[in-house]
C-alpha cells in the first residue's frame, strides 16, 4: 500500500475538518439547536474563511503585504449583484453561480490592472499602494450608477437621472449602494465555495508554480538566479487571490437585501489580515479557524455589551502572544518530536503467516 505523504495527509485533515463542521451545523440546524443569530452568521463565516485563505495566498505564501483585499471583494460583490438582478428569468441557484463566477472574473481583471504596476514594489511601499488602490476602488463604486430596463443595462458616472431608464430598475445607486437585492446565498453555497477556494489554494501551493512562489518569498535573489520569472509568479498569486476574493464578495452581497460601498473599506481589509496573522502566515487551516472564531466571538459576547469589544481586543492580544511565543513554539515542536519518536519505536505487528519457522 502506497504511503500517504505528510502534505496530503495535512490537506485531507483540512478538508475533513470543513466537511465535519458543515455536517454538524446541518444536524444542529435540522434539530433546531442553532440560534437565529448564529444562523445569520453562517454565510458570512464562509465568506470570511474564503477571504482569509485567499489573502493568505498573497501574504503568507507569496510573502507580500496587501492592504487592499476588500477592494477586490467589492468588485465581485457589485458585479455579482448586477449579474444576478439582470437575469430574473433564470433559477436562483443558476443566478448565484453566474454572479459568483463573473464576479470572480471581474475581480481577477481588477487584480491584473492593480498587480502589474504594484508588484514592482516591495515591503511597506507595496502595502501603501495596495491600500490606496483599495480606497480608489471604493470611491469609484461611490460614483457608479447602473440600471436595467427592457433595453438592457444602463451605466452612468453622474446620477440616476442620466441613466434614462424606461420603467426600469436601479441596480447600483452610487453611494447608496445596491438596494433591493434578492437573497440567493445559502450555507450550502458557502460550504461549496469554501471547498473550491481550498482546492484551488492547496493545489496551487503544492504545484510547481506554488514552489516557485514560495521560493520568491524565501529568497527573491536566489529564485531569480535559477531562472524563476519573478513577475509572472507574483502576478499569478496576486490575481488568483483577487479572483477568490471576488467570488467571496459575490456570495456576501447576495446574502443581504442591500450593500454599500463603504462596507468594503480599509477596516474590512484589516479585519481579514487579522484572520491571516492570528491563524498563522501561510497556515491555511489556521486561517479557517481564526476566521470562524473571530467572526462568531463579537456576537457571542453581545450579552456583555459594555465590555465585549474590550474582551475581543484582549483575546486578540493573547492569541498573538501565544502564537508568536518562541518558548511555546519550541515546546510544541518538542512534543511532536517525542510523539514521532515513540511512533517509530513501537514495533509493527508481524504479518500473519509471514514469520520464519525453524525446522
Amino acid at each position: 500500500m502506497k504511503k500517504i505523504s505528510k502534505t496530503t495527509r495535512s490537506n485531507l485533515i483540512t478538508y475533513a475538518m470543513v466537511v465535519a463542521a458543515f455536517v454538524i451545523m446541518q444536524i444542529l440546524s435540522v434539530t433546531g439547536h442553532v440560534s437565529n443569530s448564529l444562523a445569520g452568521q453562517l454565510v458570512p463565516i464562509c465568506v470570511y474563511i474564503c477571504m482569509a485563505v485567499s489573502l493568505n495566498l498573497t501574504v503568507g505564501i507569496l510573502g507580500e503585504l496587501s492592504l487592499g483585499h476588500a477592494g477586490f471583494m467589492s468588485v465581485g460583490a457589485f458585479t455579482g449583484v448586477v449579474v444576478a438582478m439582470s437575469i430574473q428569468n433564470a433559477a436562483g441557484p443558476v443566478r448565484l453561480v453566474l454572479a459568483i463566477v463573473i464576479g470572480g472574473i471581474m475581480a481577477g481583471i481588477a487584480g491584473v490592472i492593480v498587480g502589474v504596476p504594484v508588484l514592482r514594489l516591495r515591503g511597506d511601499y507595496l502595502a501603501i499602494v495596495t491600500l490606496a488602490f483599495g480606497e480608489i476602488i471604493k470611491n469609484l463604486l461611490n460614483n457608479i450608477y447602473v440600471g436595467v430596463d427592457s433595453h438592457g443595462l444602463h451605466f452612468s458616472m453622474k446620477d440616476t437621472a442620466s441613466l434614462n431608464l424606461d420603467n426600469g430598475t436601479i441596480l447600483i445607486n452610487g453611494p447608496m449602494g445596491a438596494p433591493g437585492i434578492e437573497k440567493l446565498s445559502t450555507f450550502v453555497a458557502g460550504f461549496i465555495l469554501v471547498l473550491i477556494v481550498l482546492t484551488v489554494t492547496l493545489n496551487l501551493i503544492r504545484s510547481r508554480s506554488g514552489r516557485a512562489i514560495m521560493a520568491i518569498r524565501d529568497n527573491r535573489i536566489a529564485a531569480e538566479s535559477v531562472g524563476i520569472n519573478i513577475t509572472k509568479y507574483k502576478l499569478m498569486a496576486f490575481v488568483t487571490s483577487a479572483v477568490l476574493a471576488g467570488m467571496s464578495g459575490a456570495l456576501y452581497a447576495m446574502n443581504y437585501s442591500s450593500i454599500l460601498p463603504k462596507k468594503f473599506d480599509f477596516n474590512t481589509s484589516i479585519l481579514v489580515l487579522v484572520f491571516v496573522v492570528l491563524g498563522g502566515m501561510g497556515n491555511i487551516r489556521g486561517s479557517i479557524i481564526a476566521a470562524t472564531v473571530l467572526t462568531i466571538l463579537p456576537e457571542a459576547l453581545r450579552a456583555l455589551n459594555d465590555y465585549r469589544m474590550l474582551i475581543y481586543a484582549v483575546v486578540l492580544i493573547l492569541v498573538m502572544l501565544v502564537t508568536n511565543n518562541p518558548i511555546l513554539k519550541n515546546g510544541w515542536t518538542l512534543v511532536k518530536e517525542k510523539l514521532a519518536f515513540w511512533r517509530k519505536k513501537t514495533p509493527e505487528p508481524a504479518a500473519e503467516g509471514g514469520g520464519v519457522h525453524e525446522q
